[in-house]
């Protein structure tokens, strides 16, 4: 396909979706507009199996599903988790720390109209070699929200496949920390196709490399990359392809296993519309970095104006944006487990801690394998809105069908309005 039939699709794709709702409120980029299960059936999640009734696996085999948990803790994935189409994961109801999935990884390809939020995924060693933690090959329309993604033995998070029909289209991955690929291949993500993927306020954390490695249509934008060992963000690592980026508000800080520089391996194929973007590397304990000039990207084309008919951001400077992650970033709500407050300890260290491993055994901390559960009895109507919160809005605790309503809002569902609501503090 020419570049100017790319370019045509998007900007018909960009008119057909200026009147949808956003996936939720803060929602932003590419995936900005995935519907995920609205209007369609409540599953509640009811315990910490990998499979059978009122396992989550159960919950997103099926598509048109909101997904609710009134247990959190550690499921342990024996085999791949594949999910359903037009999904909303909804991790910020799991009460204690919320929800991890560790053991095998995960595949959201096909996961079309995909919001997943508020969800932690640990692989492992145990795993074996060459499992992503989580993967897209895929799909379109998904946003991704407070994911916490490490310990996968080849990706952490990858958006793969530069097929311009078939390839993952209109992909977000935002708030989210991804961290720690275990090393023979401790690598952070491939991020390479030709759809458009927005990468927005994330922490790459001790990956050895690719933070990110990226190909054809992506935004980069108010995100940390720490601790890095050998590659940053790779741009294009030398491919034939033709890539359009954004690089912008970005916060490189070298740890003590970074030797390589902040973006590397591009060529003239690779375009690029970069500015703000700071670099960190006297590991002195404090945050003082200083604007990359033209030359740190080495060999690109640039660009004097953003790619057209990209989305428009919400951007901070680079600093504001460092605190934003610092605060929020990964499956914070209902609150960070260890694993993520020792990434954060990490950062805060500004160049004096951090690990690269092999093992998350070598941590000294843990994924926590206590179990916390909440009363099914508050929520009578089992329509994923507790019966107390009805009663406040003027809803009937009795009718399992209102979440499905516009009654409260005229863009959200009232379950939607709930879930939305749990997050405004």
């Amino acid at each position: 396909m020419s570049t100017f039939k790319i370019l045509l699709l998007f900007l018909l794709t960009s008119l057909s979706v200026s009147a949808q709702t956003p996936a939720f409120p803060g929602a932003e980029g590419f995936g900005k507009y995935a519907k995920g299960g609205r209007e369609g059936e409540v599953y509640i999640v009811t315990n910490l199996d990998d499979s059978g009734p009122g396992s989550f696996r159960d919950a997103v085999s099926q598509p048109n599903r909101t997904v609710v948990f009134e247990v959190g803790g550690v499921i342990h994935l024996q085999d791949r988790l594949i999910f359903s189409e037009n999904l909303t994961i909804a991790g910020q109801t799991a009460p204690g720390e919320g929800i991890t999935l560790s053991g095998n990884g995960v595949s959201f390809t096909n996961a079309n109209h995909m919001i997943c939020r508020f969800i932690r995924i640990r692989t492992g060693k145990a795993a074996g070699k060459g499992v992503d933690a989580a993967t897209i090959y895929q799909g379109h329309d998904m946003i991704f929200d407070h994911l916490s993604v490490s310990w996968g033995t080849d990706e952490n998070f990858s958006v793969s496949s530069m097929k311009v029909v078939d390839g993952p289209v209109r992909v977000t991955i935002q708030n989210s920390i991804i961290a720690q690929g275990l090393q023979p291949h401790s690598c952070g993500g491939l991020v390479q196709t030709e759809g458009g993927t927005t990468m927005l306020r994330n922490l790459y954390i001790d990956n050895h490399t690719r933070n990110i490695k990226m190909k054809g249509r992506n935004q980069f934008v108010n995100n940390v990359v720490y601790n890095w060992g050998g590659d940053g963000y790779i741009l294009g690592g030398g491919s034939q392809y033709k890539s359009n980026a954004i690089i912008t508000d970005n916060y490189f800080i070298t740890g003590p296993d970074t030797k390589g520089k902040p973006f590397t391996r591009g060529n003239e194929n690779f375009s690029i519309y970069a500015k703000n973007n700071h670099f960190d590397h006297d590991q002195n304990g404090e945050l003082d970095g200083t604007v990359l000039s033209k030359e740190a990207y080495g060999i690109v084309t640039w660009l004097e104006e953003p790619v057209p008919n990209f989305p428009e951001l919400e951007a901070a400077p680079a600093e504001l944006a460092l605190k934003q992650v610092l605060a929020s970033a990964g499956a914070s709500f209902p609150k960070r487990d260890a694993v993520d407050r020792l990434l954060m300890k990490e950062l805060g260290s500004y160049g004096k801690k951090g690990k690269i491993i092999a093992d998350e055994s070598e941590l000294p901390v843990s994924i926590t394998k206590k179990q916390w559960s909440r009363n099914s009895a508050l929520d009578a109507d089992r329509d994923g809105m507790p019966d107390k919160w009805e009663r406040k809005m003027g809803l009937d605790p009795s009718d399992s069908t209102d979440g499905g309503d516009y009654k409260l809002d005229e863009e959200y569902t009232n379950l939607e309005v709930y879930l939305n609501g749990l997050l405004i503090k």
